[in-house]
């Protein structure tokens, strides 16, 4: 199991990958714990999930969910 290691800062292409990653665990705990490790910080809102860059957690945009 090899993971895409393209970087890009299209909202689609994220919401994409997290979604497919989402799919692949057992709780929403789980999921925002490893994409983490792939550099998002995940939190809900409102509106769906917040998703932000980490290091700078800089806010990328919204998906929802």
């Amino acid at each position: 199991m090899f993971t895409n290691d393209k970087v890009t800062h299209d909202l689609l292409e994220i919401a994409e990958f997290l979604l497919d990653e989402r799919a692949k665990t057992l709780s929403e705990a789980e999921w925002r714990f490893r994409m983490r490790g792939y550099g998002y910080n995940l939190r809900r809102v409102d509106e769906g999930i917040e998703v932000a860059k980490l290091p700078k957690n800089e806010v990328l945009g919204t998906i929802a969910i």
